[in-house]
């Protein structure tokens, strides 16, 4: 008897990313959600406004529409019976990044944030195939360029830039229009003066120049929810050190909240390339790693506030009563039983002159796809021996004509690891310039931006010219401790978190634990503690290690009574 003919469907991205659920799966859901129904033309959910959480459609047709604050519409999709409504951003219940609105008379079942997370837990396998389709609907998003804030003007300005970095770091999606090329655009710009930026938010709204924070708020990335209950954790800094913490502690029945000042993934979610990480023979982008994490604490539920600043930090409560509490710039408490410092550290700015007339102006502290691009065929210069300073070399190689890499030492053998020198060396366009410091800068700020460096070599004193637009800085490493000022918190002379039996000999009565900081309760994980290694890795495996520490300080501390008020 012949074979029967076999049919076998390759899954592509898009299967991926707009399953089909079967009556099983809608079964497995139901006890999570409840049934809703919408009249032909209602809108179930808007370009930012807070979703409600995830839509399974039960009956009828939904339509996706992208929507930016000048009034533009595009199709995505029309959704029906089986196929469900949501993105990334419904884990939190932060807002929507597209509209959906009711082609027919619809019936759907609405699981709102909280049980969505305890369906994607619950529900592993299920859980697994949502959480992929939600996460590769908000990279068709970032990728289409067409949905979340319009950013008008130049596209290569320093405020264009800017603005795009930042929401690129924290994974949200932007729609840029020329204002050179666009005369509506133009006109706009011209209303509001010297602006060479205007934001237009999804609500309409319009933001000259407008700072991160101003712009996060607009776009409603971070709460002003007031947060007045106890956490078991605060997590101060979203490196993968700080994830890390969060993705364990939560995971094992914490509460925790997260705190950074930018963007999750720290320096190393600015890495083109991690090679060296393990499990990813291919290596991994700093982003997709630092995205995933994110993603990962998320469904865990840990709530995260990015970006929001910390002023400073409370421990006067720290000994007494089992509670410290971190102070925002925006005036709100966040108390907690434990906290761990995880802010990092920020590469040092050398002493050139006219340095910060540069920044963001040719002079730059990462290397991404948007610098990357400026960069096309011209002559760039690096400075620094580190591994950041090499993954961003070997990728700035790809899309410069020529790479600079000025270290002061006598090679990039004692910083840098054997993987990345052997990439740099075999790459024709990349030339080292041992015992070389940065002297000068060129150009008008205020006009074309930086045109040209001068370098001198520390052994002959000979000086080079360069005709480098963009300058890549990467060196050293200041670390984020100034918010821990006039807490007792013990520093080494570099500023660095000390911990462990070297930050006081032992608290009172028992002995410091190995990642304890001189306050009980506070720990320090990652590139801002002292002795660290400075490594993704590293950083990891102290996340995870402190969780155990962090139990262990718990126990032994009375339980906490759940009705008194946090605050101290």
């Amino acid at each position: 008897m012949p074979d029967e003919p076999t049919t076998i469907e390759v899954e592509t991205r898009r299967h991926q990313m707009f399953p089909i659920l079967s009556a099983a799966d809608i079964a497995r859901i139901r006890r999570f959600g409840s049934v809703r129904q919408h009249a032909r033309g209602d809108c179930l959910f808007r370009a930012g406004d807070p979703g409600p959480g995830m839509f399974v459609v039960l009956e009828g047709t939904v339509s996706i529409t992208q929507r930016d604050g000048l009034g533009h519409v595009v199709p995505i999709d029309h959704q029906g019976p089986g196929q469900f409504l949501a993105e990334i951003a419904q884990l939190s219940g932060r807002p929507a990044l597209v509209d959906g609105h009711a082609e027919t008379d619809v019936q759907t079942l609405l699981v709102p944030p909280d049980q969505l997370r305890a369906l994607i837990i619950a529900e592993a396998d299920l859980g697994e195939r949502l959480v992929r389709a939600m996460i590769l609907r908000r990279v068709a998003l970032i990728e289409s360029g067409a949905s979340g804030p319009v950013l008008i003007g130049p596209p290569q300005s320093a405020g264009v830039l800017r603005v795009q970095n930042f929401l690129g770091r924290n994974g949200y999606p932007c729609h840029v229009v020329d204002a050179t090329r666009d005369a509506d655009a133009a006109a706009l710009l011209e209303q509001y003066g010297e602006s060479e930026l205007l934001v237009v938010c999804p609500d309409g709204s319009v933001m000259p120049n407008p700072t991160e924070h101003a712009l996060a708020r607009c776009l409603g990335m971070v709460d002003t929810i007031a947060h007045d209950d106890l956490f078991d954790v605060v997590v101060v800094g979203a490196g993968p050190a700080g994830l890390a913490t969060a993705v364990y502690a939560a995971s094992e029945g914490l509460r925790v909240i997260v705190i950074d000042c930018r963007s999750f993934g720290g320096q190393a979610g600015a890495s083109a390339r991690i090679e060296n990480y393990l499990g990813f023979p291919t290596g991994i982008s700093g982003g997709a790693l630092a995205g995933r994490a994110y993603v990962q604490a998320q469904k865990f539920g840990v709530e995260m506030l990015i970006p929001a600043q910390v002023e400073s930090l409370d421990c006067s409560a720290a000994e007494t009563h089992g509670r410290v509490t971190v102070l925002l710039t925006d005036g709100r408490r966040i108390t907690a039983r434990t906290l761990v410092i995880a802010s990092g550290a920020r590469y040092r700015r050398p002493e050139v002159p006219r340095l910060a007339e540069f920044e963001g102006r040719g002079i730059w502290f990462w290397a991404s796809a948007l610098e990357a691009r400026l960069c096309e065929k011209q002559e760039v210069a690096l400075v620094g021996g580190g591994n950041s300073a090499g993954q961003a070399a070997v990728f700035l190689s790809q899309h410069a004509a020529k790479v600079n890499v000025l270290v002061r030492g006598p090679s990039l053998a004692a910083t840098m690891s054997r993987y990345l020198i052997d990439r740099i060396e075999a790459s024709d366009n990349i030339e080292l310039h041992p015992h070389t410091e940065l002297l000068a800068l060129h150009g008008d700020p205020a006009g074309g931006g930086l045109n040209g460096a001068t370098w001198r070599n520390r052994l002959s004193g000979e000086h080079e010219d360069c005709p480098a637009r963009n300058i890549f800085l990467f060196i050293g490493a200041v670390p984020e401790t100034d918010w821990l000022a006039g807490c007792g918190v013990v520093l080494d002379k570099h500023g660095f978190v000390v911990t462990g039996q070297a930050a006081r000999g032992g608290f009172p009565a028992r002995t410091a634990a190995a990642l304890e900081s001189s306050v009980p309760g506070v720990f320090a994980i990652g590139d801002v503690r002292s002795g660290s290694v400075k490594r993704v890795g590293g950083a990891i495996g102290e996340g995870a290690a402190v969780v155990a520490l962090i139990h262990q300080h718990l126990a032994a501390q009375p339980q906490a009574d759940a009705t008194a008020p946090a605050t101290i």
